[in-house]
C-alpha cells in the first residue's frame, strides 16, 4: 500500500514576520485566521500528526484537527541562536551564518546540523510501516525541507534551495524506501 504523506507547514507568526530564529512563540491572529481559511481544504487523512511546536499545535487547533505529537517531527534545533534574527547574525557572527548555510555538516549555534535534521527526518519517513494510509502532519518549515530533500535523493546541501512559505502542503508519496513528490 502507498503511503500519502502531507507535511503542511505552519501559520505565521511573529517570528517569521520578523525574520527571527524562532523561539517557539505563539501565532499571531493573522496566522490563526489564514489558517481558519484553509480548514475546508484539508486533504483526507487517516491520521493527523504534529510536531511539537507551538506553532504547529496552534495551526492544528485552527484547522480543527486534534493530531498526535509526534517527536521525531521537531523542528531543526538552532542552540544559541534561537530567538535572535537574521540580521542580528549576519552583524555579530557572519562567519558562523556563512557556514551554516554553506556547509549541511555545520552546527556553529550548538544545536543540530542541516546533516543531522536530514537524517533524522529520512529516518522517520523510511520507519513508517506500509499500511499508515494518509498522513497530514503539522511540519515546521526545516521538516518539511529535509523530507523533500529524502524524497528526491537530493544532497543536503540542496536544502537551502527548498523555500516553502506558512501554510504550504508538501505531498509525498511512498513506501519502504522509496517517496516520490507529487506537484499540484
Amino acid at each position: 500500500m502507498t503511503i500519502r504523506l502531507t507535511l503542511l507547514t505552519p501559520a505565521p507568526g511573529p517570528a517569521l514576520r520578523e525574520a527571527r530564529v524562532d523561539d517557539d512563540g505563539p501565532l499571531d491572529e493573522p496566522g490563526r485566521q489564514q489558517a481558519h481559511a484553509i480548514a475546508g481544504d484539508l486533504p483526507p487523512a487517516d491520521r493527523h500528526l504534529s510536531g511539537p511546536s507551538r506553532r504547529c499545535r496552534e495551526t492544528a487547533a485552527a484547522l480543527g484537527v486534534d493530531p498526535a505529537v509526534d517527536p521525531a517531527l521537531r523542528d531543526l534545533d538552532l542552540g544559541t541562536w534561537r530567538g535572535r534574527t537574521l540580521d542580528e547574525l549576519a552583524t555579530t557572527d557572519p562567519a558562523a551564518l556563512a557556514a551554516w548555510t554553506t556547509d549541511p555538516a555545520a552546527a556553529p549555534h550548538g544545536g543540530e546540523s542541516i546533516d543531522q535534521l536530514c537524517r533524522r527526518v529520512a529516518d522517520w519517513m523510511d520507519q513508517l510501516p506500509d499500511d499508515t494510509g494518509r498522513v497530514l502532519a503539522l511540519a515546521d518549515p526545516s521538516v518539511a525541507r529535509a523530507a523533500v530533500v529524502h524524497a528526491l535523493t537530493a544532497p543536503p546541501y540542496a536544502f537551502w534551495r527548498i523555500d516553502l512559505r506558512p501554510l504550504t502542503p508538501v505531498h509525498l508519496t511512498g513506501r519502504a524506501d522509496r517517496w516520490n513528490l507529487r506537484l499540484g
